[in-house]
């Protein structure tokens, strides 16, 4: 039973979230506008969300004396990313009301939990085994047709973390440069598109979707999101019908995000879950009735949930590292080129490649012409940006 009970928290209540980066940042925004009190518990005294939240628990979120001072100070919290203490979530959650679940986020902590999970609850994916030994990864490359792809069970994202096996007999080597930690060995999918859905359900059980996103990816980091995307209705109803099925088997309270491949057949495999907000979803802060972000407050409230409409087709552009390669960004050369496009810069200092320092958001009723805009701003920006 939910520790806030049958009534919500309404501001100015002082709500709380675990983690540091810019998606604590957009929630911690989000939450201000709608007059609650924010806290972050970071370990990063001037990172992306402690620049902007009213106060920050300095401290590690495995930590019981961090714990306990953030718990002391908030009447709810969230995540931010989903490579937190499960732990420390369990913790929390005996205390306060923490949504996500720890087991939902503990779940998507490890490729290995997540795939037995959607196969458990009979949902598609690439065809995958464990790997764990060397007699598992023998049994991988002999069950699945080459190539595959080994992914670390945990801590791998934006394409850390993976090594791609052309050849049964180069994959002692992989696993090696993995260092032979778990993983997950699987097959190749060949698709048309990668497309996301971001889920939100409420506490009563409630639940609805944003319309599916068209993502873009760059050396395994994404690029670029448009939405709606233009797969047809077919396969947009069945990716929101799926996505929903997750965050019901997983009993799921906040926004959550479901990845798939759509294939050139029209099918549709579910690559990963986020137990939160998603950088696909950014867009939405411009361009749906309630943003993610919003979303993510009032489920975690047990407010009544947001319309997820859109006001207007939209594409979002990340601005990476890269774009810093010879010096800052020239913003007013990127906003004189694109007047109606929506700057959000996370407050990070080092700009490493690869490193996601904001993103762009443009709206117009044709989604692709939204995407040609929101590239042209980027480039307009100078620095190391992608010709895209």
């Amino acid at each position: 039973m939910s520790l806030l009970g049958p009534d919500p928290l309404l501001p100015p209540a002082s709500i709380g979230v675990v983690g540091g980066g810019q998606l604590g940042r957009m929630f911690i925004q989000a939450a201000q506008r709608m007059g609650y009190r924010t806290v972050v518990l970071t370990d990063e005294a001037d990172g992306p969300a402690a620049q902007v939240a009213h106060e920050v628990v300095l401290g590690r979120d495995d930590d019981l004396l961090a714990l306990r001072r953030f718990a002391a100070r908030v009447q709810a919290a969230t995540v931010e990313f989903e490579n937190v203490s499960a732990a420390g979530l369990r913790w929390l959650s005996g205390r306060i009301p923490t949504r996500p679940d720890w087991r939902a986020v503990r779940v998507s902590q490890n490729r290995l939990r997540e795939k037995a999970f959607l196969a458990r609850n009979g949902l598609p994916t690439a065809p995958w085994r464990p790997v764990r030994s060397d007699a598992e990864l023998s049994r991988a490359c002999s069950d699945l047709p080459t190539p595959i792809i080994l992914k670390t069970a945990s801590s791998g994202y934006d394409g850390k973390g993976q090594r791609r096996v052309d050849r049964p007999e180069a994959a002692p080597k992989a696993w090696e440069e993995l260092g032979r930690l778990p993983c997950v060995a699987e097959g190749v999918v060949a698709f048309a598109a990668e497309v996301s859905v971001l889920v939100v359900r409420g506490a009563d059980g409630r639940s609805t979707t944003f319309p599916v996103g068209l993502n873009r990816h760059v050396r395994h980091i994404l690029d670029a999101t448009l939405m709606p995307a233009p797969i047809g209705p077919i396969a947009s109803l069945e990716a929101r019908e799926l996505a929903l099925r997750v965050a019901e088997a997983l009993d799921y309270v906040g926004v959550l995000c479901v990845e798939f491949f759509l294939t050139p057949e029209g099918g549709l495999k579910v690559n990963e879950i986020a137990p939160r907000p998603h950088n696909s979803g950014h867009l939405t802060i411009e361009a749906a009735v309630t943003s993610q972000f919003e979303q993510q407050v009032r489920a975690l409230c047990g407010l009544p949930l947001g319309p997820t409409d859109l006001r207007s087709p939209a594409a979002m552009v990340n601005l990476l590292g890269d774009l810093w390669t010879n010096g800052p960004p020239d913003w007013s050369a990127s906003l004189r080129s694109e007047p109606a496009a929506a700057l959000h810069l996370y407050g990070k200092g080092a700009a490493p490649v690869g490193r996601k320092m904001g993103h762009l958001t443009v709206l117009d009723r044709d989604p692709q012409n939204a995407l040609s805009r929101a590239m042209a701003a980027r480039r307009s920006a100078g620095g190391g940006a992608r010709s895209g």
